[in-house]
């Protein structure tokens, strides 16, 4: 049972060591790499920042890790974003896709009408993040995981960052969603009740592009980490009704 978690931006992947310990106590084999330009990962550079160079990069990971069978990929965030254009450059690669508010639902709608996601100033995305940070119900958890890296990251590799965040702002991948619907890939949208960092305009987007209903959790964006068993039961579920596990299996676990 093959999983390739892609994380989301600013983090690394030891910010989800909880929701990928449930994945491997469910018997996922987990691989969970630090992405370029995070966790002390060499950036990417020139044109190849970017998520066709992000897909690539995830292509190549894959081959270095032996794997010649396609993984389910399950992307937070950033990761999401970088998940869809692995399935669309790469499809020999991915069985399944389950995306965790994914970047991608260009544009996006905000609480005034319809706004472009660039519009929104530097300062504006801190704030919001801070305020996703230290929601009550999940600062305890959520907090100390992400600042973990989060901080690091920034001291380290500002300019990675920086350029990392700026296309992702502007991530416009409904044409891709659209063409891995074509290809008959199955994807799994889930978005979080309180997100305000990917709004719920861009998810319903992504679902429109999927041709799927989409699955609506409770909690901040980075509500995984805060509640890593619901999070593992939805990608086990993905996995059976992609076929890629057996019902029988999925119930043991």
């Amino acid at each position: 049972m093959p999983v390739l978690f892609l994380h989301g931006w600013g983090v690394g992947p030891h910010s989800y060591s909880a929701p990928l310990a449930q994945l491997r106590s469910l018997g996922c084999d987990v691989m969970a790499p630090a992405q370029p330009g995070f966790g002390g990962a060499a950036a990417l550079q020139g044109d190849e920042c970017s998520f066709s160079g992000y897909g690539r990069w995830a292509a190549s990971y894959l081959d270095t890790m032996d794997v010649d069978e396609p993984v389910a990929v399950v992307g937070h965030s950033f990761g999401g974003g970088v998940a869809i254009q692995l399935a669309h450059d790469h499809p020999e690669r991915v069985a399944d896709l389950v995306l965790c508010n994914g970047v991608g639902g260009f544009p996006w709608a905000g609480p005034q009408g319809p706004d472009s996601v660039t519009e929104r100033p530097w300062w504006e995305w801190g704030r919001i993040l801070g305020a996703d940070l230290f929601a009550a119900s999940t600062m305890v958890r959520v907090l100390p995981a992400l600042l973990g890296e989060a901080v690091p990251n920034l001291v380290s590799n500002p300019l990675a960052m920086w350029r990392v965040g700026e296309f992702v702002r502007r991530a416009h991948l409904l044409d891709e969603v659209t063409t891995l619907r074509r290809r008959g890939v199955p994807m799994t949208v889930v978005w979080s009740d309180r997100d305000r960092l990917v709004p719920h305009a861009g998810f319903l987007a992504i679902c429109r592009a999927a041709g799927v209903h989409g699955e609506v959790v409770p909690g901040s964006h980075s509500w995984l980490i805060a509640d890593p068993r619901r999070f593992g039961d939805i990608v086990l579920r993905a996995m059976v009704d992609a076929g890629a596990v057996p019902l029988s299996m999925a119930a043991a676990g």
